[in-house]
C-alpha cells in the first residue's frame, strides 16, 4: 500500500499540516478533494490547517487507500509543546480526545499524537457506529449537495464524540436540548455553527429515525443581523492592480463583473460563455439552481485575451488547475484574493465574497432595480437581496445630519 508522510510547518504565518504524497497521481487526486486543501508551489506539497478535525478528515479520506506516516508530525508537535495550536478548530476539539487510535486499514495505530484528535468512525462508540452511515445514505438519497453532506456528517460526528457510549437513538428531546446548551455555554459555538449542528441533528432524528417534530420544543439561537462587507471603488482598483498574473486578474474580474460566488467561478466552463447573447450560464449554483447573468463586453474582451495568451489552453473549464487540469480549487482563488488584498494594503476584514457584495451594492448605487439584482444574484427570496439596501448610499447620500444644520446656522461654539 502507498504511504503518505505528514509533518507540521509554519507557512505564511500559520501552522499547516503538510502531506507528501510523492508522484502518485491517484493520491494527489484524492488529496485535492479534501475541503480546505491547498497546493504550495513553493514546497510542491499539499497542506491543510493543522487542527484535529482536519487530521481526522485526512485519515478518513485515505482510509484503505494509503498508510499515514505521522512520525515527523508527532515530533513537530512534541517540539512545539502543548498549547501551541492557535486555530479555532483546536479549541472546539478539546471536548473528547480519544486515548487510542486504531485503524489498521489506514495504518494509523497506537497512541494518538499529542494535540491531534481523530474524529473518524474508529473513535465513535460501537453502539453508535451505524449513525453516520445512515445519515450519509439518507442525505445522498435526498440528493443533498456534497457540501451539505460533509457539513451534516461532521456535525453529527461531533455530537457522537461527546456522548461517548450513550446510544444516540435513545436520546430524548430534553437530552438533546441539554447537549445544545453545552455547545453554547461550554464550547462557545457561534450562532451560525449552532444552527448547523441543530440542522444536522434535526435531520437525523426526524428524517432518519422518523421522530416527528422531535425539535419542536428546542429553541434556535437568534442569528446576528450582519450587514454585507464590501469594497469601495478605490479599494477595488487597488486590489485588481495589485495582481500581476493575468489569469488571476481574469478570475477576480469575473467574480466582480458578474457577481458570482467563488464556487460558481471555478465551475464555469468554456461553453458557458455565450458571446452571441452576451450571457454567462451559471449551472447548478447554490440550491441546485441554474441562472443566466449578464456578460460584460469588457469582461468578454479580457477573457478572450486571457484564452489567447494562456498556455496550456483550457479544454473544459474556463479556469483550469495547472497541476490537475481540472476545475480550480476554490481555496486557491480565495488565497489569490487574500494575497492581492494584502499587497494592496486593504485593512478591511473581507474575503472574496465581498466582490459579490460589492457588485450588488454598486448596482443599487447606480439605480438598478433590486428585483433585477435578485435574479442576477440567484437569490430565492427578495429579503436576502434587501440586505444591500442597508449598505447602499444611493438614498443616504442626500440625507443631511441635523447636527450639520445646527452648525451651519452658527448656533454652536467651538
Amino acid at each position: 500500500m502507498l504511504t503518505v508522510i505528514c509533518f507540521g510547518r509554519r507557512h505564511r504565518g500559520q501552522e499547516r499540516l503538510f502531506i507528501d504524497a510523492g508522484t502518485s497521481l491517484a493520491l494527489n487526486g484524492i488529496l485535492k478533494t479534501i475541503p480546505g486543501m491547498r497546493f504550495s508551489k513553493t514546497w510542491k506539497q499539499w497542506h491543510i490547517p493543522l487542527t484535529r478535525l482536519m487530521f481526522s478528515v485526512l485519515c478518513r479520506t485515505l482510509d484503505g487507500k494509503a498508510e499515514i506516516d505521522y512520525r515527523a508530525l508527532k515530533a513537530y508537535l512534541q517540539q512545539r509543546g502543548p498549547g501551541g495550536g492557535d486555530s479555532a478548530g483546536e479549541a472546539e476539539a478539546d471536548v473528547a480526545e480519544p486515548k487510542m487510535v486504531s485503524s489498521p486499514r489506514s495504518g494509523v495505530t497506537g497512541p494518538a499524537p499529542r494535540n491531534l484528535w481523530v474524529q473518524g468512525i474508529t473513535a465513535i462508540a460501537p453502539v453508535n457506529q451505524h449513525v453516520l452511515p445512515a445519515v450519509r445514505q439518507q442525505l445522498v438519497l435526498k440528493a443533498y449537495s456534497s457540501s451539505t453532506i460533509r457539513t451534516y456528517c461532521n456535525e453529527v460526528a461531533q455530537f457522537l464524540q461527546v456522548i461517548h457510549g450513550h446510544a444516540a437513538d435513545g436520546f430524548s428531546t430534553e437530552r438533546v436540548r441539554n447537549y445544545l446548551h453545552y455547545c453554547f455555554t461550554v464550547l462557545k459555538l457561534s450562532e451560525n455553527t449552532l444552527h448547523s449542528r441543530i440542522n444536522a441533528l434535526k435531520f437525523y432524528y426526524e428524517q432518519v429515525l422518523k421522530k416527528d417534530k422531535f425539535f419542536y420544543e428546542i429553541p434556535r439561537p437568534k442569528k446576528p443581523d450582519l450587514l454585507p462587507r464590501l469594497l469601495n471603488e478605490d479599494e477595488l482598483r487597488r486590489l485588481f492592480n495589485a495582481l500581476v498574473n493575468r489569469k488571476h486578474k481574469a478570475m477576480l474580474f469575473t467574480a466582480y463583473s458578474a457577481g458570482l460566488r467563488v464556487s460558481e467561478v471555478v465551475m464555469l466552463k468554456l461553453e458557458d460563455i455565450d458571446s452571441r447573447r452576451m450571457q454567462i450560464f451559471v449551472r447548478r449554483a447554490k440550491g441546485k439552481k441554474d441562472r443566466y447573468v449578464n456578460l460584460s463586453p469588457v469582461l468578454l474582451d479580457i477573457l478572450r485575451k486571457y484564452l489567447a495568451e494562456y498556455r496550456p489552453r483550457p479544454t473544459e473549464y474556463l479556469f483550469e488547475s495547472e497541476q490537475t487540469f481540472t476545475a480550480y480549487p476554490t481555496r486557491t482563488i480565495q488565497q489569490i484574493f487574500s494575497n492581492a488584498k494584502q499587497k494592496a494594503r486593504i485593512s478591511k476584514t473581507v474575503g472574496i465574497h465581498s466582490l459579490r457584495h460589492s457588485f450588488a451594492t454598486h448596482l443599487l448605487d447606480k439605480g438598478t432595480d433590486i428585483r433585477y439584482i435578485k435574479d442576477l444574484l440567484g437569490h430565492f427570496n427578495i429579503k436576502t437581496t434587501e440586505r444591500y439596501l442597508h449598505v447602499s448610499k444611493q438614498k443616504l447620500v442626500n440625507i443631511i445630519s441635523p447636527f450639520d444644520d445646527l452648525w451651519n446656522r452658527e448656533q454652536l461654539d467651538w
